[in-house]
């Protein structure tokens, strides 16, 4: 059985989204078949009001929260915009999640770890924050566990193909491809209720950022984190035992 077969045979909870027009809650949308994602004409972060009665609309039983500035670069120019959408926004969804009721299941990054050492477990010591995007996302994440029912899942994704013309071989990580990544956590959202634990770790092997570009791009051009206009980690790798043993219970192939 596939990953995606398996994520479209779980029953599916009043599932509501943020994030929709992104690109995993686009794959999210596909995988997942009911949930709902409001436009953010309709439900905005940055605006309690409309979380609190896209919630109450749509009789929310799980809160996906996967809208976010992902922006590395541009974040250290745009500070005030990335802080209103992961952090400020995280602490409207976190109060509006707590009113009705729902499990929140909030998106994190692997960036909330400092990066020097690699293969971190779910519960390692995050911080200290590498750039300023890490340290937004850093803050969400502890916003987000004052939810009384919530799951952090820390993942991270490239688009279905590798989008730069480089890829640095001095950089490691566990993030994989979309069409890769999304599949598994749709299957963590469906089974969200049989988690024992608040955190979880959804990616795959440590590689090196240029292997993975690789994959898809053979032609890619070999650099290093020099390059880079913002402050990189050297190893920024999750140990996902815990997502296999678990994953391995539902079958996922």
């Amino acid at each position: 059985m596939s990953a995606n077969d398996s994520a479209r045979r779980l029953p599916a909870e009043r599932i509501l989204l943020t994030g929709g027009s992104g690109r995993l809650g686009r794959e999210l949308q596909q995988l997942l078949p009911g949930i709902v994602a409001p436009p953010r004409a309709e439900l905005d972060v940055t605006q309690p009001g409309t979380i609190a009665a896209a919630l109450k609309r749509y009789r929310t039983e799980v809160l996906v929260h996967a809208a976010a500035y992902t922006d590395v670069a541009q974040a250290e120019r745009e500070r005030e915009r990335c802080w209103a959408v992961n952090v400020a926004g995280t602490r409207h969804i976190v109060r509006a999640a707590t009113d009705a009721g729902a499990f929140l299941i909030h998106i994190s990054t692997d960036y909330v770890f400092a990066g020097t050492t690699g293969l971190y477990k779910e519960d390692d010591p995050v911080g200290p924050p590498r750039n300023y995007y890490a340290l937004s996302k850093l803050v969400a994440e502890e916003i987000a566990r004052l939810a009384p029912r919530h799951l952090v899942i820390r993942t991270s994704f490239r688009p279905r193909e590798w989008p730069h013309p480089v890829a640095f071989t001095d950089m490691f990580t566990s993030q994989d491809y979309m069409d890769v990544i999304a599949p598994k956590i749709a299957l963590a959202i469906a089974h969200c209720r049989e988690i024992r634990f608040d955190t979880l770790h959804i990616a795959t092997e440590r590689k090196s950022m240029y292997d993975l570009a690789q994959r898809r791009r053979p032609d890619v051009r070999a650099g290093n984190k020099r390059e880079a206009k913002v402050d990189l980690p050297n190893d920024i790798s999750l140990d996902i035992s815990r997502w296999q043993q678990l994953s391995q219970n539902w079958k996922l192939t």
